[in-house]
C-alpha cells in the first residue's frame, strides 16, 4: 500500500505509492489504491500534545483520520495548537489521498523539532474535513486522548 504524511522513510523521505497503486480500480478515485481508503470522523475526545514537558496543544474537538495501513492521526484546530511555538519549514510533501502537506517546526525550551507538524492547507475533496488542521507526529511528542497514551 502507497504510504503518505506520518509515515515517513528513515531519512525523512516520504513512501510514495507506486504508480500501480495510485491507478484507480475501476468505479474508484482518482489516486486511490484498490482497497485504500480514508475515514474522517469528528470527535470529543480530550486530546493533549506535550513537548519537552510544555502543553502545546489541547482540545476537545479533534477530527480523527484514518487510513488504510496507518494509525489514526488525530488533526486538531489550529486554535487549539500554540502556534506561536510554531515555525513554517520549506518542507512539502504531496500525498495521492490527501493532497499536499505544509509542515512547521516548533522550538520548545530553547530546542527546535523540525517538521513535526503537518497540514493540509487545501486537501483534496475526499480529505476536505481535515482541512487547515493540525497533526503531530505521535512517536515524536506525547500525545494523550482522554488522558491515555495513543
Amino acid at each position: 500500500m502507497g504510504k503518505c504524511v506520518g509515515d515517513m522513510g528513515g531519512a525523512g523521505r516520504p513512501l510514495l505509492p507506486t504508480p500501480q497503486e495510485s491507478t484507480p480500480a475501476p468505479g474508484g478515485s482518482p489516486g486511490m489504491a484498490t482497497g485504500h481508503t480514508i475515514t474522517t470522523n469528528e470527535a470529543t475526545s480530550h486530546v493533549v500534545v506535550t513537548l519537552g514537558g510544555e502543553k502545546i496543544a489541547e482540545t476537545d474537538r479533534p477530527v480523527l483520520l484514518d487510513e488504510t495501513g496507518l494509525p489514526t492521526r488525530y488533526y486538531l484546530p489550529r486554535e487549539d495548537v500554540r502556534t506561536d511555538l510554531l515555525r513554517p519549514t520549506d518542507l512539502h510533501t504531496t500525498c495521492p489521498f490527501k493532497g499536499e502537506a505544509s509542515y512547521w517546526s516548533a522550538e520548545v525550551g530553547g530546542e527546535v523539532y523540525n517538521d513535526l507538524v503537518w497540514s493540509y492547507e487545501t486537501p483534496i475533496p475526499a480529505a476536505a474535513q481535515i482541512a487547515g488542521l493540525m497533526s503531530f507526529y505521535p512517536d515524536r511528542v506525547e500525545l494523550t486522548v482522554d488522558g491515555q497514551p495513543a
